[in-house]
């Protein structure tokens, strides 16, 4: 996984610039992004075609990287969450990565600086689950030196706001 994302990085066009156009463009995919072209066009106050031509370019630049659903992890059976901290051993950052985007619930991953280097989201179904999430599989990776939990209470996603009233 990790070496097809950096064969796909290495394919990408240098990063373009982007204008206002397209960061409302951003702002409504994000909010819905079954939008048709036509929507967009007129939330923007483009045409279609400019409108199509300006998706495909972000697209093919890197900046739209898929479409996806925004899901309620509780409603779909992932009732717990946490933020995990790690401590890696020097230099084994991208062995991580690959090890940890394989775990069950992963959500985001992050390498960060200070205190710890790697901030990792899961949703499981319950905390038996998430226990042997950290107890089993974090824990059990040779290049992981330490883990501290962080239980997630209650979570709020921030999308930006609609582009018309922008």
């Amino acid at each position: 996984m990790a070496t097809e994302r950096m064969a796909d990085e290495s394919r990408m066009p240098p990063p373009r610039p982007l204008d206002a156009i397209d960061r409302a463009i951003l702002r409504m995919l994000r909010t819905d992004g079954r939008a048709s072209i036509r929507s967009v066009a007129e939330r923007v106050h483009i045409s279609r075609a400019n409108a199509y031509a300006r998706i495909n370019r972000l697209i093919e630049d890197g900046v739209i990287q898929g479409f996806g659903a925004r899901v309620d992890m509780e409603r779909a059976g992932q009732g717990a969450a946490a933020y995990i901290t790690l401590k890696i051993v020097q230099n084994s950052w991208r062995t991580v990565r690959e090890q940890l985007e394989e775990l069950p619930g992963a959500a985001h991953i992050a390498l960060v600086s200070g205190d710890f280097d790697v901030l990792l989201l899961v949703h499981t179904e319950d905390n038996r689950a998430l226990r042997e999430l950290v107890l089993t599989r974090i824990q059990a990776i040779p290049e992981v030196l330490s883990t501290r939990t962080l239980l997630v209470f209650e979570e709020t996603d921030l999308w930006p706001e609609d582009p018309a009233e922008a």
